[in-house]
């Protein structure tokens, strides 16, 4: 008899091998039992996390910049069962995975897209600089933004706009995003994207790990209780709006405490932009667009998750910001072991 040691794996954070042990009988070794061996080994010294943090670049030479990324898990959650205030359908069930920029987009990164030759951008927008929020944007500014980090890296744009970033045309329902429902504003091959209501309440509310079982949380920090308003900074607990002192939206990375799933300035500091129309519906390009969040100057009302406004999407203002999301990253542990097996299968026929 022969022993052979197998992994099996503990899902987590990180995930864990765990030996176990089985007894097959002795055999003569062959191309086939030696490729598994091999392939068993190889995949023993992968690393086998699960998609971390990360930073994608984009821009020219002299203009380049990153955004930071955090991935969302838990695909298949339900929704809040919060009794929201404007009397409407619960949020935060997203069926798949995806990723959420971890700050909100500074004027940094705008300019840098614009210099880089993003078009549809505007002449004059951004009211604040550096590392402050990009904000006196309109949403149709910053779905162009969106389609320059898809098209820079050679996928596709999200969405169709006119040259000058003031109409949306809808994708057919066989270009659109289906994942969850029929999506009319978002190519299905997008890669980067406005987050989505339901996305960016699931970033912002949703804790896989809340003790007595994964649900929401009122505020994006990870609380029931209103956080603590500070004018800037990343203590956990706190947001920037009023009674914190601030003049003006902090820098994007010193935007408050964390959301559960790590990202900052989901609650404060500048109220952001979604891709979701005030219906829920996206099949009508000029309906009115939902933001969530507040802003320096808000008091703790709008940082509840039961609230969310809507405005034109021409509407541009200094108070309003907007963040991105993406698909995640592929695993390169499921992809080096999918060629094994891929070499295996061949190998048998």
């Amino acid at each position: 008899m022969t022993i052979l040691w197998t992994l099996s794996f503990r899902v987590g954070r990180t995930l864990k091998p765990t030996i176990v042990e089985s007894k097959i009988p002795a055999m003569k070794p062959t191309m086939k039992t030696k490729s598994r061996f091999l392939i068993l080994a190889l995949s023993a010294s992968l690393p086998l996390t699960v998609p971390s943090a990360h930073a994608d670049t984009f821009g020219s030479v002299g203009s380049t910049f990153t955004i930071g990324f955090v991935p969302i898990g838990n695909a298949g959650n339900l929704n809040d069962t919060l009794i929201n205030f404007h009397q409407e359908p619960n949020y935060g069930a997203v069926p798949y995975n995806f990723n959420m920029s971890t700050f909100a987009i500074s004027q940094d990164q705008y300019d840098m897209a614009k210099n880089s030759g993003a078009i549809g951008l505007g002449r004059n927008v951004g009211a604040w600089e550096g590392s402050q929020p990009a904000a006196t944007v309109t949403w149709y500014q910053t779905a162009a933004f969106v389609n320059y980090l898809n098209t820079s890296t050679g996928h596709v744009a999200a969405y169709q706009l006119d040259a000058e970033s003031t109409t949306l045309t809808l994708w057919s329902s066989a270009q659109a995003w289906q994942a969850g429902g029929e999506n009319l504003y978002r190519n299905k091959d997008a890669y980067y994207f406005l987050p989505s209501e339901n996305e960016y309440y699931k970033a912002a509310y949703y804790d896989p790990n809340k003790v007595g079982g994964a649900g929401y949380w009122k505020y994006a920090t990870g609380s029931d209780a209103a956080p603590f308003p500070v004018a800037s900074g990343t203590a956990a607990g706190t947001a920037v709006y009023f009674g914190g002192g601030a003049k003006a939206p902090a820098a994007v990375d010193q935007s408050g405490g964390l959301s559960p799933y790590g990202t900052r300035g989901q609650t404060g500091n500048v109220v952001e932009w979604l891709e979701t129309a005030a219906d829920g519906l996206n099949d009508s390009s000029s309906e009115d667009r939902v933001l969530r969040g507040a802003y320096w100057l808000h008091n703790t009302a709008p940082l509840n998750s039961s609230v969310h406004l809507v405005d034109p999407p021409t509407l541009a203002a200094i108070t309003i910001g907007f963040r991105v999301a993406s698909v995640p990253e592929p695993s390169c542990v499921v992809l080096m072991l999918g060629s094994g097996l891929i070499f295996l299968a061949r190998r048998r026929r």
